[in-house]
């Protein structure tokens, strides 16, 4: 099993090989796959439109040491388990930067209004994101080292390529890859995510690291909660 938290899509096929929103489910949360594999104690999200076939999966999945909880929220699980791997490319390079707790609270907690504002916009359940698949998500992916995306950021915030840190290990960080997905959906919305706009530019346009932290940092000032 793959060490990290993932989100995963189940999908139910007609015989005409196009599958309704009522037979498609998301399972996600905070599911790091090696603790899982100990058997130690974890919680999910089941999401589907059906609540029939979120319970069945519920039920299907359920055991002594793995809780799945039900959410008809597709659209924001599914958000979650993509933006939340962005974030924790942004925590790794704040670790490897010997940067504090103070700053890795902010990312993770600027992350998760960069999610939430996204996911409003997109029609997903506030309420998503104060969860597992959401907040539940995004703390062990970014506060793990058996995160993936977050081993991925310390490697380039220690000066590694991201071709150099790619080629290391044989695992995928998929916010490599979906910080430039996020970041034109977010675009395309009049969302503003900074987070998400500095991860993309130094996976994919060589913006160096302390850059990123100085861009960052010195965003102009505004209310705690704004644009959503």
């Amino acid at each position: 099993m793959r060490s990290r938290t993932r989100s995963s899509r189940v999908r139910l096929i007609h015989s005409s090989g196009v599958a309704p929103a009522s037979r498609i489910a998301v399972v996600s949360g905070p599911n790091l796959a090696l603790e899982i594999a100990r058997r130690q104690h974890a919680a999910t999200v089941v999401a589907c439109t059906d609540d029939r076939a979120a319970e069945q999966l519920q039920q299907a999945c359920h055991t002594g040491y793995f809780r799945p909880y039900t959410n008809t929220d597709v659209t924001g699980c599914e958000l979650g388990g993509a933006v939340k791997n962005v974030v924790a490319l942004a925590v790794g390079m704040a670790v490897a930067m010997q940067l504090g707790d103070n700053t890795r609270a902010m990312l993770i907690t600027r992350g998760l209004a960069e999610m939430a504002r996204l996911g409003t916009v997109l029609g997903a359940s506030p309420q998503t994101f104060s969860g597992l698949a959401g907040l539940g998500d995004l703390v062990a992916t970014c506060g793990s080292p058996l995160s993936r995306n977050r081993t991925f950021g310390e490697k380039v915030g220690h000066g590694l390529s991201v071709a150099a840190a790619s080629s290391m290990g044989g695992q995928v960080a998929e916010g490599v890859k979906s910080s430039e997905s996020v970041l034109a959906l977010a675009r395309k919305h009049g969302v503003e995510m900074p987070i998400t706009e500095v991860m993309a530019a130094v996976m994919h346009e060589g913006l160096p690291v302390a850059e990123a932290a100085t861009m960052l940092a010195s965003r102009s000032a505004k209310p705690e909660w704004y644009g959503s």
